[in-house]
């Protein structure tokens, strides 16, 4: 598994300032992707635990609210154990922070019922849902790109066997 680059101060993928990590590979390849550069699943650089080290490093900072995992495409099957692995070490050592995920698969049709996703799901705090299109792209959206597209409160969710939207 590889990912394709870190943002030490983020402030456009979820609330306050937070470290992203781009994950490398996806095969979705939507229509204007914001990031193409991350669907080669044989670009970027190993993911190994000084990643891991690396992203925790720059999280321990009162300023950092939390983590986001972007992509590329951080729970395909080639990507979803790293993505699991790097949620469950954050929450380990920084529980009052959060980690969004966004994905382009859905998390009731795809991910709610998959063994594998469903480890990654304990650590998730907040996950945007569905691919990109760019037919309903809404630039006044907050925190994704297509009207399509969900923002999930994924605790909450999972508790009530429903999906709970995050309040905007």
């Amino acid at each position: 598994m590889n990912y394709n680059k870190i943002r030490k101060m983020d402030i456009s993928n979820g609330p306050g300032v937070r470290v992203s990590i781009f994950m490398q590979g996806c095969a979705f390849n939507c229509k204007e992707c914001f990031n193409p550069e991350t669907h080669d699943f044989n670009g970027g650089k190993e993911f190994n635990e000084d990643t891991i080290n690396e992203v925790l490093k720059l999280c321990d900072n009162e300023n950092v609210k939390g983590l986001s995992i972007l992509g590329g495409e951080p729970m395909h099957p080639k990507n979803v154990e790293g993505t699991a692995k790097l949620a469950k070490t954050f929450k380990e050592k920084f529980p009052d922070k959060n980690v969004w995920v966004w994905s382009g698969f859905k998390f009731d049709q795809d991910l709610r019922n998959n063994e594998q996703d469903k480890e990654a799901l304990k650590y998730i705090d907040v996950l945007v849902d569905g691919q990109y299109v760019d037919a309903l792209r809404n630039p006044t959206l907050k925190w994704r790109g297509s009207s399509n597209q969900r923002v999930i409160d994924v605790q909450k969710s999972l508790q009530g066997n429903d999906i709970v939207l995050v309040n905007q």
